[in-house]
């Protein structure tokens, strides 16, 4: 086998309709868009989702909930998440993303630390904000929290 012998699979490939080419084409004349009408016209045709004047599915059928553009999403990480460092090291954002335990999340308004799981080490930990569960892990072992 060459590459210059390679084919598709046949019939895996269709040729493109030519339309307006001439009677002879089969598609010529009116191009396969009929006689008249809307659909036949240049830029004819209606937008998507239009159900010819009746009230349409996406206006029928019930809205629920709501999106607050003024959220604020979080990246979250666990304290447990902390033991991998030494002691008295500096942990922020840029240092847990480095290290890979946490993904850059878009439009994220910075890190939360969480206290889920066990702390062993003492560290300076530089986050948004810190549920009360991750001050006080940090603060028993005589860290600091501070709010960047």
């Amino acid at each position: 086998m060459r590459l210059g012998s390679l084919q598709p699979q046949v019939g895996s490939r269709t040729k493109e309709k030519r339309v307006g080419r001439g009677i002879g084409s089969g598609t010529g004349k009116t191009s396969t868009k009929g006689h008249k009408g809307q659909w036949a016209r240049s830029g004819g045709g209606v937008r998507p989702g239009f159900e010819g004047g009746q009230m349409p599915l996406t206006r029928r059928s019930p809205k629920r909930g709501f999106n607050n553009k003024f959220r604020k999403v979080y990246t979250v990480v666990n304290v447990s998440a902390f033991n991998g460092f030494e002691e008295g090291t500096v942990v922020n954002y840029d240092l847990l993303f480095v290290n890979g335990l946490i993904n850059e999340v878009k439009n994220s308004y910075g890190l939360k630390v969480l206290g889920n799981g066990e702390l062993t080490v003492k560290l300076t930990v530089q986050a948004k904000a810190f549920s009360a569960g991750a001050k006080e892990a940090i603060e028993k072992l005589g860290g600091t929290c501070e709010i960047v």
